[in-house]
Protein backbone atom coordinates (compact mmCIF):
# COMPACT_ATOMS: atom_id res chain seq x y z
CA UNK A 1 0.00 0.00 0.00
CA UNK A 2 1.28 3.45 -0.93
CA UNK A 3 0.93 5.27 2.40
CA UNK A 4 1.98 8.56 0.83
CA UNK A 5 -1.00 8.32 -1.54
CA UNK A 6 -3.30 7.49 1.36
CA UNK A 7 -1.99 10.46 3.33
CA UNK A 8 -2.39 12.84 0.39
CA UNK A 9 -5.95 11.58 -0.21
CA UNK A 10 -6.94 12.03 3.44
CA UNK A 11 -5.44 15.51 3.64
CA UNK A 12 -7.11 16.48 0.34
CA UNK A 13 -10.52 15.31 1.61
CA UNK A 14 -10.08 17.16 4.90
CA UNK A 15 -9.07 20.37 3.16
CA UNK A 16 -11.95 20.04 0.67
CA UNK A 17 -14.37 19.44 3.54
CA UNK A 18 -13.03 22.44 5.43
CA UNK A 19 -13.31 24.70 2.39
CA UNK A 20 -16.85 23.44 1.71
CA UNK A 21 -17.98 24.21 5.25
CA UNK A 22 -16.18 27.59 5.23
CA UNK A 23 -17.97 28.50 1.99
CA UNK A 24 -21.32 27.44 3.46
CA UNK A 25 -20.67 29.58 6.53
CA UNK A 26 -20.26 32.65 4.30
CA UNK A 27 -23.87 32.41 3.08
CA UNK A 28 -25.38 35.24 5.17
CA UNK A 29 -22.27 37.43 4.95
CA UNK A 30 -22.39 37.30 1.15
CA UNK A 31 -26.03 38.41 1.29
CA UNK A 32 -25.21 41.34 3.55
CA UNK A 33 -27.33 39.99 6.40
CA UNK A 34 -26.33 40.28 10.06
CA UNK A 35 -25.65 36.82 11.45
CA UNK A 36 -24.46 34.87 14.47
CA UNK A 37 -20.94 33.60 13.90
CA UNK A 38 -21.11 29.81 13.48
CA UNK A 39 -18.77 27.29 15.10
CA UNK A 40 -17.41 24.37 13.12
CA UNK A 41 -19.19 22.00 12.54
CA UNK A 42 -22.33 22.75 14.60
CA UNK A 43 -23.24 26.23 13.44
CA UNK A 44 -24.86 27.81 16.52
CA UNK A 45 -25.95 24.45 17.98
CA UNK A 46 -22.81 23.65 19.96
CA UNK A 47 -23.77 22.18 23.32
CA UNK A 48 -27.49 21.79 22.54
CA UNK A 49 -28.89 18.75 24.28
CA UNK A 50 -25.74 18.33 26.35
CA UNK A 51 -24.90 21.50 28.27
CA UNK A 52 -27.54 23.92 26.90
CA UNK A 53 -31.25 23.82 26.23
CA UNK A 54 -32.28 25.18 22.82
CA UNK A 55 -33.95 28.08 24.66
CA UNK A 56 -30.58 29.36 25.85
CA UNK A 57 -28.93 29.05 22.44
CA UNK A 58 -31.63 30.93 20.54
CA UNK A 59 -32.02 33.59 23.24
CA UNK A 60 -28.29 34.30 23.15
CA UNK A 61 -28.58 34.62 19.37
CA UNK A 62 -31.57 36.96 19.74
CA UNK A 63 -29.62 39.29 22.04
CA UNK A 64 -26.69 39.38 19.60
CA UNK A 65 -28.67 40.35 16.51
CA UNK A 66 -31.69 42.29 17.83
CA UNK A 67 -31.81 45.71 16.18
CA UNK A 68 -29.48 44.78 13.30
CA UNK A 69 -32.35 44.46 10.84
CA UNK A 70 -35.80 42.85 10.73
CA UNK A 71 -34.15 39.43 10.62
CA UNK A 72 -30.73 37.87 10.97
CA UNK A 73 -29.04 34.67 9.88
CA UNK A 74 -28.01 31.63 11.91
CA UNK A 75 -26.75 28.18 10.99
CA UNK A 76 -27.87 24.67 11.92
CA UNK A 77 -24.63 22.89 11.13
CA UNK A 78 -24.05 24.27 7.59
CA UNK A 79 -27.75 24.94 6.93
CA UNK A 80 -28.61 28.67 6.76
CA UNK A 81 -31.67 29.57 8.84
CA UNK A 82 -33.73 32.78 8.82
CA UNK A 83 -34.02 34.30 12.31
CA UNK A 84 -36.71 37.06 12.41
CA UNK A 85 -36.60 39.49 15.32
CA UNK A 86 -38.94 42.28 14.16
CA UNK A 87 -42.55 41.93 15.33
CA UNK A 88 -44.01 43.45 12.16
CA UNK A 89 -42.07 40.90 10.10
CA UNK A 90 -43.50 38.17 12.33
CA UNK A 91 -47.00 39.42 11.49
CA UNK A 92 -46.15 39.00 7.80
CA UNK A 93 -44.75 35.50 8.33
CA UNK A 94 -47.68 34.31 10.46
CA UNK A 95 -50.56 36.02 8.62
CA UNK A 96 -50.07 38.52 5.80
CA UNK A 97 -47.59 36.40 3.80
CA UNK A 98 -48.69 33.06 5.23
CA UNK A 99 -48.69 31.49 1.74
CA UNK A 100 -44.87 31.63 1.83
CA UNK A 101 -44.58 30.11 5.30
CA UNK A 102 -47.48 27.69 5.73
CA UNK A 103 -45.30 24.67 6.55
CA UNK A 104 -43.36 23.93 9.73
CA UNK A 105 -40.86 21.67 7.99
CA UNK A 106 -41.12 18.85 10.53
CA UNK A 107 -40.20 15.27 9.74
CA UNK A 108 -43.10 13.05 8.65
CA UNK A 109 -42.80 9.37 7.68
CA UNK A 110 -46.30 7.90 7.55
CA UNK A 111 -45.17 4.70 5.80
CA UNK A 112 -43.11 3.52 8.77
CA UNK A 113 -44.61 5.74 11.45
CA UNK A 114 -48.34 6.48 11.01
CA UNK A 115 -48.48 8.56 14.19
CA UNK A 116 -46.10 11.13 12.66
CA UNK A 117 -48.83 12.24 10.21
CA UNK A 118 -50.54 14.61 12.64
CA UNK A 119 -51.73 18.17 12.22
CA UNK A 120 -48.71 19.77 13.88
CA UNK A 121 -46.26 18.24 11.38
CA UNK A 122 -48.16 17.90 8.09
CA UNK A 123 -47.53 20.31 5.23
CA UNK A 124 -49.34 21.92 2.33
CA UNK A 125 -52.80 20.91 1.23
CA UNK A 126 -52.88 17.87 3.54
CA UNK A 127 -52.41 20.15 6.54
CA UNK A 128 -55.13 22.51 5.28
CA UNK A 129 -57.62 19.68 4.70
CA UNK A 130 -56.97 18.18 8.12
CA UNK A 131 -57.17 21.55 9.86
CA UNK A 132 -60.61 22.09 8.31
CA UNK A 133 -61.73 18.71 9.70
CA UNK A 134 -60.36 19.26 13.21
CA UNK A 135 -61.25 22.91 13.85
CA UNK A 136 -64.97 22.14 14.49
CA UNK A 137 -63.96 19.70 17.25
CA UNK A 138 -62.44 22.50 19.32
CA UNK A 139 -65.29 25.03 19.38
CA UNK A 140 -66.51 26.45 22.70
CA UNK A 141 -69.54 24.15 22.45
CA UNK A 142 -67.33 21.07 22.20
CA UNK A 143 -65.17 22.35 25.07
CA UNK A 144 -68.26 22.61 27.27
CA UNK A 145 -69.00 18.95 26.51
CA UNK A 146 -65.61 17.92 27.92
CA UNK A 147 -65.59 20.37 30.83
CA UNK A 148 -67.50 18.11 33.24
CA UNK A 149 -64.96 15.33 32.63
CA UNK A 150 -62.09 17.67 33.55
CA UNK A 151 -63.92 18.74 36.73
CA UNK A 152 -64.40 15.12 37.79
CA UNK A 153 -60.67 14.42 37.44
CA UNK A 154 -59.87 17.71 39.23
CA UNK A 155 -61.89 16.56 42.27
CA UNK A 156 -59.78 13.39 42.41
CA UNK A 157 -56.73 15.64 42.11
CA UNK A 158 -57.84 17.70 45.12
CA UNK A 159 -58.41 14.55 47.18
CA UNK A 160 -55.03 13.10 46.17
CA UNK A 161 -53.25 16.23 47.42
CA UNK A 162 -55.01 16.33 50.81
CA UNK A 163 -52.84 13.86 52.80
CA UNK A 164 -49.67 15.36 51.27
CA UNK A 165 -50.69 18.86 52.34
CA UNK A 166 -51.77 17.70 55.82
CA UNK A 167 -48.25 16.33 56.37
CA UNK A 168 -46.71 19.53 54.95
CA UNK A 169 -44.68 17.35 52.60
CA UNK A 170 -42.38 18.41 49.79
CA UNK A 171 -43.39 16.98 46.44
CA UNK A 172 -42.16 16.97 42.87
CA UNK A 173 -45.11 18.90 41.51
CA UNK A 174 -44.41 18.44 37.80
CA UNK A 175 -44.84 14.67 38.03
CA UNK A 176 -48.10 15.05 39.98
CA UNK A 177 -49.46 17.58 37.50
CA UNK A 178 -48.46 15.35 34.57
CA UNK A 179 -50.45 12.53 36.15
CA UNK A 180 -53.44 14.87 36.54
CA UNK A 181 -53.32 15.94 32.87
CA UNK A 182 -52.71 12.34 31.77
CA UNK A 183 -55.93 11.34 33.51
CA UNK A 184 -57.76 14.30 31.93
CA UNK A 185 -56.53 13.51 28.42
CA UNK A 186 -57.09 9.79 28.87
CA UNK A 187 -60.71 10.52 29.67
CA UNK A 188 -61.29 13.27 27.10
CA UNK A 189 -59.37 11.69 24.23
CA UNK A 190 -59.93 7.96 24.76
CA UNK A 191 -62.71 7.67 27.31
CA UNK A 192 -60.34 5.64 29.47
CA UNK A 193 -59.86 5.84 33.24
CA UNK A 194 -56.06 6.02 33.41
CA UNK A 195 -55.89 6.30 37.24
CA UNK A 196 -52.33 7.58 37.06
CA UNK A 197 -52.93 9.84 40.09
CA UNK A 198 -53.57 6.77 42.24
CA UNK A 199 -51.20 4.46 40.36
CA UNK A 200 -48.25 6.43 38.96
CA UNK A 201 -46.73 3.40 37.22
CA UNK A 202 -49.66 2.59 34.95
CA UNK A 203 -48.78 1.75 31.35
CA UNK A 204 -50.54 4.89 30.11
CA UNK A 205 -48.39 7.13 32.29
CA UNK A 206 -45.20 5.19 31.54
CA UNK A 207 -45.75 5.46 27.79
CA UNK A 208 -46.66 9.15 28.08
CA UNK A 209 -43.36 9.85 29.84
CA UNK A 210 -41.47 7.84 27.25
CA UNK A 211 -42.72 10.14 24.47
CA UNK A 212 -40.70 13.04 25.88
CA UNK A 213 -37.66 11.15 27.14
CA UNK A 214 -34.75 11.27 24.71
CA UNK A 215 -31.44 9.49 25.03
CA UNK A 216 -28.49 11.34 23.40
CA UNK A 217 -28.66 8.83 20.50
CA UNK A 218 -32.40 9.42 20.02
CA UNK A 219 -31.82 13.17 20.10
CA UNK A 220 -29.16 12.93 17.36
CA UNK A 221 -31.30 10.57 15.27
CA UNK A 222 -34.32 12.86 15.50
CA UNK A 223 -32.31 15.94 14.58
CA UNK A 224 -30.66 14.08 11.66
CA UNK A 225 -34.09 13.11 10.29
CA UNK A 226 -35.29 16.71 10.69
CA UNK A 227 -32.32 18.12 8.77
CA UNK A 228 -32.14 15.41 6.07
CA UNK A 229 -35.76 14.36 5.68
CA UNK A 230 -35.62 12.48 2.36
CA UNK A 231 -32.63 10.47 3.57
CA UNK A 232 -34.41 9.85 6.88
CA UNK A 233 -37.41 8.36 5.04
CA UNK A 234 -35.07 6.28 2.86
CA UNK A 235 -33.43 4.94 6.01
CA UNK A 236 -36.93 4.38 7.46
CA UNK A 237 -36.25 6.48 10.55
CA UNK A 238 -39.30 6.83 12.79
CA UNK A 239 -40.14 9.97 14.76
CA UNK A 240 -42.21 7.95 17.24
CA UNK A 241 -40.57 5.32 19.42
CA UNK A 242 -41.75 1.78 18.46
CA UNK A 243 -43.09 0.94 21.94
CA UNK A 244 -45.05 4.21 21.99
CA UNK A 245 -46.48 3.66 18.51
CA UNK A 246 -47.38 0.02 19.22
CA UNK A 247 -49.19 0.97 22.44
CA UNK A 248 -51.28 3.77 20.92
CA UNK A 249 -52.15 1.92 17.70
CA UNK A 250 -53.28 -1.12 19.69
CA UNK A 251 -55.22 1.00 22.19
CA UNK A 252 -57.02 2.96 19.47
CA UNK A 253 -57.81 -0.14 17.42
CA UNK A 254 -59.38 -1.88 20.41
CA UNK A 255 -61.24 1.25 21.60
CA UNK A 256 -62.66 2.25 18.20
CA UNK A 257 -63.73 -1.31 17.37
CA UNK A 258 -65.45 -1.70 20.73
CA UNK A 259 -67.30 1.62 20.37
CA UNK A 260 -68.39 0.97 16.80
CA UNK A 261 -69.52 -2.61 17.47
CA UNK A 262 -71.46 -1.63 20.59
CA UNK A 263 -72.69 1.74 19.27
CA UNK A 264 -71.19 3.55 22.30
CA UNK A 265 -71.17 7.35 22.29
CA UNK A 266 -69.24 9.59 24.64
CA UNK A 267 -68.69 13.33 24.80
CA UNK A 268 -64.98 13.09 24.09
CA UNK A 269 -62.47 13.88 21.35
CA UNK A 270 -62.35 10.32 20.01
CA UNK A 271 -66.12 10.27 19.56
CA UNK A 272 -65.91 13.44 17.46
CA UNK A 273 -63.15 11.97 15.31
CA UNK A 274 -65.11 8.74 14.84
CA UNK A 275 -68.05 10.78 13.54
CA UNK A 276 -65.74 12.39 10.96
CA UNK A 277 -64.08 9.06 10.13
CA UNK A 278 -67.38 7.30 9.44
CA UNK A 279 -69.61 10.05 8.02
CA UNK A 280 -67.39 13.02 7.18
CA UNK A 281 -69.62 15.16 9.41
CA UNK A 282 -70.22 16.07 13.04
CA UNK A 283 -73.64 15.42 14.55
CA UNK A 284 -75.88 18.47 14.34
CA UNK A 285 -73.78 20.02 11.57
CA UNK A 286 -74.37 19.44 7.86
CA UNK A 287 -70.91 20.69 6.86
CA UNK A 288 -69.15 18.02 4.78
CA UNK A 289 -65.65 17.75 6.29
CA UNK A 290 -64.60 14.65 4.35
CA UNK A 291 -64.01 11.25 5.91
CA UNK A 292 -60.87 10.33 7.82
CA UNK A 293 -58.80 7.14 7.70
CA UNK A 294 -58.06 5.14 10.84
CA UNK A 295 -54.38 6.14 10.53
CA UNK A 296 -55.31 9.83 10.38
CA UNK A 297 -57.61 9.42 13.38
CA UNK A 298 -54.82 7.69 15.31
CA UNK A 299 -52.26 10.39 14.56
CA UNK A 300 -54.60 13.22 15.64
CA UNK A 301 -55.59 11.44 18.85
CA UNK A 302 -51.93 10.81 19.60
CA UNK A 303 -51.17 14.52 19.06
CA UNK A 304 -54.08 15.50 21.32
CA UNK A 305 -52.61 13.28 24.03
CA UNK A 306 -48.95 14.31 23.87
CA UNK A 307 -49.67 18.02 23.36
CA UNK A 308 -52.45 18.09 25.92
CA UNK A 309 -50.80 16.45 28.90
CA UNK A 310 -47.23 17.77 28.66
CA UNK A 311 -47.80 21.42 27.73
CA UNK A 312 -50.60 21.97 30.27
CA UNK A 313 -48.77 20.24 33.12
CA UNK A 314 -45.62 22.28 32.37
CA UNK A 315 -47.64 25.51 32.28
CA UNK A 316 -49.17 24.72 35.68
CA UNK A 317 -45.74 23.76 37.03
CA UNK A 318 -44.20 27.11 36.12
CA UNK A 319 -47.28 29.02 37.33
CA UNK A 320 -47.07 27.34 40.76
CA UNK A 321 -43.31 27.94 40.84
CA UNK A 322 -43.95 31.67 40.42
CA UNK A 323 -46.91 31.75 42.82
CA UNK A 324 -44.87 29.99 45.50
CA UNK A 325 -42.39 32.87 45.31
CA UNK A 326 -45.08 35.57 45.18
CA UNK A 327 -47.53 34.88 47.99
CA UNK A 328 -49.36 38.20 47.48
CA UNK A 329 -50.23 37.22 43.90
CA UNK A 330 -51.21 33.72 45.05
CA UNK A 331 -53.57 35.21 47.64
CA UNK A 332 -55.15 37.42 44.99
CA UNK A 333 -55.79 34.42 42.71
CA UNK A 334 -57.23 32.41 45.57
CA UNK A 335 -59.56 35.27 46.56
CA UNK A 336 -60.85 35.40 42.98
CA UNK A 337 -61.44 31.63 42.91
CA UNK A 338 -63.45 31.78 46.17
CA UNK A 339 -65.42 34.83 45.01
CA UNK A 340 -66.38 33.29 41.66
CA UNK A 341 -67.26 29.92 43.19
CA UNK A 342 -69.49 31.59 45.77
CA UNK A 343 -71.32 33.35 42.95
CA UNK A 344 -71.83 29.99 41.17
CA UNK A 345 -72.96 27.98 44.24
CA UNK A 346 -69.56 26.37 44.69
CA UNK A 347 -69.67 24.75 41.24
CA UNK A 348 -66.77 24.78 38.80
CA UNK A 349 -69.09 25.35 35.88
CA UNK A 350 -67.72 26.29 32.48
CA UNK A 351 -69.08 29.81 32.96
CA UNK A 352 -67.50 30.10 36.43
CA UNK A 353 -64.07 29.12 35.14
CA UNK A 354 -64.36 31.62 32.30
CA UNK A 355 -64.94 34.40 34.86
CA UNK A 356 -61.57 33.86 36.57
CA UNK A 357 -59.86 36.73 34.74
CA UNK A 358 -56.97 37.26 37.14
CA UNK A 359 -56.18 33.55 37.03
CA UNK A 360 -55.98 33.90 33.24
CA UNK A 361 -53.54 36.80 33.69
CA UNK A 362 -51.37 34.57 35.89
CA UNK A 363 -51.44 31.81 33.27
CA UNK A 364 -50.58 34.29 30.50
CA UNK A 365 -47.70 35.79 32.47
CA UNK A 366 -46.41 32.27 33.25
CA UNK A 367 -46.46 31.52 29.52
CA UNK A 368 -44.73 34.84 28.87
CA UNK A 369 -41.89 34.05 31.26
CA UNK A 370 -41.82 30.30 30.60
CA UNK A 371 -43.21 29.61 27.09
CA UNK A 372 -43.48 25.84 26.84
CA UNK A 373 -42.94 25.97 23.08
CA UNK A 374 -39.92 28.23 23.31
CA UNK A 375 -39.24 28.53 19.57
CA UNK A 376 -41.55 28.27 16.57
CA UNK A 377 -40.57 26.67 13.26
CA UNK A 378 -41.59 27.58 9.74
CA UNK A 379 -40.26 26.72 6.29
CA UNK A 380 -39.98 29.24 3.45
CA UNK A 381 -41.96 27.53 0.68
CA UNK A 382 -40.99 29.91 -2.15
CA UNK A 383 -38.56 32.78 -2.69
CA UNK A 384 -39.65 35.61 -0.39
CA UNK A 385 -38.73 39.29 -0.75
CA UNK A 386 -38.49 40.62 2.81
CA UNK A 387 -40.61 43.82 2.98
CA UNK A 388 -38.61 47.02 3.34
CA UNK A 389 -35.29 45.35 2.46
CA UNK A 390 -33.35 44.25 -0.61
CA UNK A 391 -33.11 40.70 0.71
CA UNK A 392 -34.74 37.59 -0.71
CA UNK A 393 -35.13 34.46 1.43
CA UNK A 394 -34.61 31.42 -0.76
CA UNK A 395 -37.14 28.63 -1.08
CA UNK A 396 -36.39 25.80 1.38
CA UNK A 397 -34.83 28.06 4.04
CA UNK A 398 -35.91 27.10 7.58
CA UNK A 399 -37.25 29.88 9.82
CA UNK A 400 -36.86 29.95 13.61
CA UNK A 401 -38.97 32.40 15.65
CA UNK A 402 -37.27 33.00 19.04
CA UNK A 403 -40.36 33.12 21.27
CA UNK A 404 -38.42 32.98 24.54
CA UNK A 405 -36.12 35.80 23.46
CA UNK A 406 -39.07 38.00 22.48
CA UNK A 407 -40.88 37.25 25.74
CA UNK A 408 -37.78 38.27 27.75
CA UNK A 409 -36.97 41.40 25.70
CA UNK A 410 -36.81 44.41 28.09
CA UNK A 411 -37.83 46.78 25.27
CA UNK A 412 -41.14 44.87 25.00
CA UNK A 413 -41.57 43.78 28.63
CA UNK A 414 -39.76 46.14 31.07
CA UNK A 415 -38.01 44.25 33.88
CA UNK A 416 -38.68 40.93 32.07
CA UNK A 417 -37.49 38.72 34.95
CA UNK A 418 -40.23 40.10 37.19
CA UNK A 419 -43.41 38.01 37.41
CA UNK A 420 -46.21 40.51 36.92
CA UNK A 421 -49.70 39.31 35.87
CA UNK A 422 -50.77 42.95 35.42
CA UNK A 423 -48.90 42.90 32.10
CA UNK A 424 -52.01 41.09 30.84
CA UNK A 425 -54.74 43.46 31.89
CA UNK A 426 -57.00 44.35 28.98
CA UNK A 427 -55.48 47.82 28.70
CA UNK A 428 -51.85 46.64 28.77
CA UNK A 429 -52.51 43.97 26.16
CA UNK A 430 -54.09 46.55 23.85
CA UNK A 431 -51.08 48.84 24.22
CA UNK A 432 -48.59 46.11 23.28
CA UNK A 433 -47.72 44.78 19.83
CA UNK A 434 -50.11 41.88 19.10
CA UNK A 435 -47.20 39.62 18.10
CA UNK A 436 -45.21 40.15 21.30
CA UNK A 437 -46.83 37.11 23.03
CA UNK A 438 -46.62 33.84 21.10
CA UNK A 439 -46.96 30.77 23.39
CA UNK A 440 -49.47 29.15 21.00
CA UNK A 441 -48.12 30.54 17.73
CA UNK A 442 -50.25 32.82 15.58
CA UNK A 443 -52.13 32.95 12.30
CA UNK A 444 -53.73 29.96 10.53
CA UNK A 445 -51.31 27.55 12.25
CA UNK A 446 -52.06 28.74 15.77
CA UNK A 447 -52.48 25.79 18.16
CA UNK A 448 -55.86 24.24 17.38
CA UNK A 449 -56.18 22.85 20.92
CA UNK A 450 -55.37 26.14 22.68
CA UNK A 451 -58.83 26.45 24.25
CA UNK A 452 -58.70 22.96 25.67
CA UNK A 453 -55.18 23.43 27.05
CA UNK A 454 -56.07 26.69 28.79
CA UNK A 455 -59.30 25.16 30.11
CA UNK A 456 -57.62 22.23 31.86
CA UNK A 457 -54.82 24.50 33.12
CA UNK A 458 -57.39 26.91 34.57
CA UNK A 459 -59.34 24.10 36.25
CA UNK A 460 -56.24 22.40 37.65
CA UNK A 461 -54.80 25.57 39.17
CA UNK A 462 -58.14 26.76 40.58
CA UNK A 463 -58.81 23.43 42.28
CA UNK A 464 -55.36 23.30 43.82
CA UNK A 465 -55.28 26.92 45.00
CA UNK A 466 -58.81 26.75 46.42
CA UNK A 467 -57.71 24.38 49.20
CA UNK A 468 -53.91 24.55 49.36
CA UNK A 469 -51.14 27.11 49.70
CA UNK A 470 -48.04 26.51 47.57
CA UNK A 471 -44.67 27.33 49.10
CA UNK A 472 -41.03 27.04 48.16
CA UNK A 473 -38.86 24.52 50.00
CA UNK A 474 -35.18 23.67 50.33
CA UNK A 475 -35.27 21.75 47.03
CA UNK A 476 -37.06 24.40 44.96
CA UNK A 477 -34.78 25.26 42.01
CA UNK A 478 -34.01 28.95 42.58
CA UNK A 479 -32.60 30.11 40.23
CA UNK A 480 -34.25 27.92 37.61
CA UNK A 481 -32.00 25.60 35.57
CA UNK A 482 -33.45 24.01 32.43
CA UNK A 483 -32.90 20.37 31.55
CA UNK A 484 -30.79 20.54 28.33
CA UNK A 485 -32.10 17.24 26.91
CA UNK A 486 -35.81 18.01 27.47
CA UNK A 487 -37.87 18.42 24.30
CA UNK A 488 -40.01 21.09 26.00
CA UNK A 489 -38.88 23.51 28.69
CA UNK A 490 -38.50 21.57 31.95
CA UNK A 491 -36.63 22.26 35.21
CA UNK A 492 -33.55 20.11 35.68
CA UNK A 493 -34.12 17.71 38.57
CA UNK A 494 -37.86 18.40 38.68
CA UNK A 495 -39.88 21.09 40.41
CA UNK A 496 -40.00 20.64 44.17
CA UNK A 497 -42.56 22.62 46.16
CA UNK A 498 -44.46 22.31 49.42
CA UNK A 499 -48.24 22.25 49.94
CA UNK A 500 -50.03 23.54 53.02
CA UNK A 501 -53.69 22.79 53.66
CA UNK A 502 -55.86 25.86 54.23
Amino acid sequence: MDWNLVLVTVVTLLVAGYLYVKKKFQYWEEKGVAYVKPEFPFGILKGMGRTKHSTQIFTEAYKQVKGKGPFAGIFFFTKPVMFPTDLDLLKNIFVKDFQYFHDRGFYVNERDDPLSGHLFALNGQRWKNLRNKLSPTFTSGKMKMMHSTIIAVAKEFQNYLEPIAQKNQELEIKDVLSRFTTDVIGNCAFGIECNSLKEPDTEFRRIGKRVFELTPFEFIKFFFALMFQDLGRTLRIRATKPEVSDFFMRLLKETTEYREQNKIKRNDFLDLLLQIKNTGKLEGDDTDLGKMTFEELSAQTFLFFIAGFETSSSTMTFALYELAQHQDIQDKVREEVHRVLEKHNGEYSYEACMEMKYLDQVINESLRKHPIVDNLFRMCGQDYAVPGTKHVIEKGTPVIIPVYGIHRDPEIYPDPEKFDPDRFTEENVKNRHPYAWLPFGEGPRICVGMRFGVMQTRVGLANLLQKYRVKTCSRTPIPLVLDPIATVMSPKGGMWLKLEAL
